[in-house]
């Protein structure tokens, strides 16, 4: 059962669609009737419709924007425009938004289920090549030989020549990549969802699902997905400017992790890496990307993770040490202290097991502080304040005579370390919202003010920013927003003769009956009214 929802500011209109139609006998559920396009979009989220029938003109948000929006954020979504010819020019808009279909009113019945019908044969279609199988293992002994998909994940994880790069990929029958480029990684987070472990074959079929719908998506941008040999797939989107690039690695990003969880009942968390401009640095963005995807630790499951938006500044080279050393800097990053503690712990137990000689010993703690100040800086951190109560980290491990007391100072330096890492972090994001906060308060007047030109002005993504936003302030970016915009019009009321039209677009309401309406949700009165009642009671006075 399909669930659609209906979108009309004529009630009969709603009222005549609901009466004559048997929505269970046509394969559908009717989940809610709404007068205007911002009302539907309010109940989406909560209401996942498969169909929304909308009109085109309705107040406040008409049915060409409320278009627009799904098909940015609901991209499954069908929807399905309800015209007048006087509208016509406004349905053919529709269409280039890449509306499923429109039908001209007055409505017959019989019209709206002919197309209710072809409706659910494309859904059913649509969901039968997600869910079956079968089709799936025969498309995983069709895919793309293996020599490709090695020729791929070399190319992403080790240094290779451009030409060598252009030589391959014209080999491959791959096409050439325009400048710049991204990496995103896509991991599986487990299989138990659905409260029982699926058979080993029936893994590999759920796995090579993900790749095809990642494949499928990144391709519409023309990028280009593989599989590794870790069991994740690497999408590689390209042809745009550094921050256009990431803007669509997000959406795309956003889109498969919303497919994902739709048609197969699992959930991924994907990883972001950085944006690089040439083909041989794409093992930066790589890494970066496998970077973000451990924050998976902090985030939790089902997310898109963004290294920018998690480290900031650009990392510091690479580090090429040994897998201790890996495995340190990926706790101080992502793990408690309990967890770097007992990371520590491992190290010196395989110290005192691994009978090497002393020195080798004491290279290894070296080492260990090493990688500390490396990940350290790399975070954005200054040099841990640990250091100044200390002659020198790497000359001091020479004035303990056992493993346990090295063992009880490094706990207790990096105890320090992660401490200055989280404020560090919590300061970027700070004042990233801080930015925010300045920016919305110096443009609350353009009524055209989005969280999308807000994001790229604090160069964060738009679901990090939004979490951040919240957490710091306790309200979303719509509520902050309208909040600035009401004081400053309650300001102008009682300040200025200014009429209530004027003041709403002084404060970024291009719609006078649209900016009464939120006035008085938040004050209880009208514009009018507010303005009365501050008059009469200074008159009291």
């Amino acid at each position: 059962m399909y669930k659609i929802m209906i979108v009309d500011d004529e009630a009969i209109v709603r009222e005549g669609i609901k009466e004559h139609i048997d929505w269970n006998g046509l394969g559908f559920e009717l989940v809610g009737d709404y007068a205007s396009g911002r009302e539907a979009w309010e109940a989406i989220e909560q209401v996942k419709p498969d169909l929304v029938l909308s009109d085109i003109c309705m107040p406040f948000m008409d049915g060409l924007e409320l278009t627009r929006l799904i098909r940015t954020r609901y991209p499954f979504v069908k929807v399905i425009i309800l015209t007048g010819f006087d509208d016509f020019d406004y349905a053919q808009q529709a269409l280039r938004l890449k509306a499923y279909d429109f039908i001209l009113k007055p409505i017959t019945a019989a019209d709206l289920r002919a197309l209710l019908t072809k409706v659910k044969g494309e859904l059913d279609e649509e969901t039968r090549q997600r869910e079956d199988l079968t089709r799936l293992h025969m498309q995983l002994n069709q895919s793309l030989p293996l020599l490709k998909e090695r020729f791929l994940e070399r190319w992403a994880t080790t240094a290779m020549g451009e030409a060598e790069i252009r030589e391959r990929l014209r080999y491959f029958g791959l096409p050439e990549p325009l400048p710049d480029y991204v990496a995103m990684v896509v991991d599986i987070d487990d299989f138990g969802g659905s409260g029982h472990l699926p058979s080993d074959r029936d893994q590999e079929l759920l796995r090579f699902a993900v790749y095809n719908m990642v494949q499928e998506i990144a391709g519409q941008e023309n990028g280009i997905a593989f599989r590794t040999r870790e069991e994740r797939v690497v999408a590689i989107v390209s042809g745009l400017a550094a921050m256009p690039l990431y803007e669509l690695a997000y959406q795309l990003a956003e889109t498969i992790r919303q497919f994902v969880e739709k048609y197969l009942n699992l959930t991924v968390s994907l990883g972001v890496g950085r944006v690089c401009g040439s083909l041989e640095q794409l093992p930066l963005s790589y890494k970066s990307a496998l970077s973000a995807l451990e924050y998976r630790l902090l985030l939790g499951k089902n997310q898109v993770i963004g290294i920018v938006d998690m480290e900031g500044q650009p990392p510091a080279t690479p580090d090429n040490g040994a897998e201790w050393n890996r495995l340190l800097a990926s706790a101080v990053k992502t793990g408690t202290t309990a967890d770097v503690h007992r990371l520590i712990e491992q190290l010196v137990t395989h110290l005192k097991t691994s009978r090497m000689p002393i020195e080798a010993c004491y290279w290894q703690i070296q080492s260990v502080i090493v990688t500390l100040m490396n990940t350290v800086r790399e975070l954005g951190a200054d040099e841990p304040r640990a250091a100044a109560g200390e002659r020198n980290w790497l000359t001091d491990v020479y004035r303990f005579k056992t493993l346990d007391e090295i063992q009880d100072w490094l706990k207790h330096i990096l105890s320090l370390a992660l401490e200055q890492i989280s404020e560090q972090r919590n300061r970027l994001t700070h004042m990233q919202v801080l930015r925010a906060t300045e920016y919305i308060r110096e443009h609350y007047a353009n009524d055209k003010l989005s969280l999308q030109e807000l994001c790229r002005h604090t160069l964060m993504s738009t679901s990090y920013f939004s979490t951040m936003f919240k957490q710091q302030l306790g309200e979303t970016f719509v509520e902050y927003l309208t909040r600035v915009r009401i004081d400053k019009a309650k300001e102008l009321l009682l300040h200025t003769p200014l009429k209530s039209y004027e003041i709403a677009a002084q404060v970024g309401y291009a719609d006078p009956n649209y900016f009464s309406l939120i006035f008085k949700k938040h004050s209880g009165l009208t514009p009018t009214e507010y303005r009365d009642n501050a008059a009469a009671k200074e008159t009291r006075r």
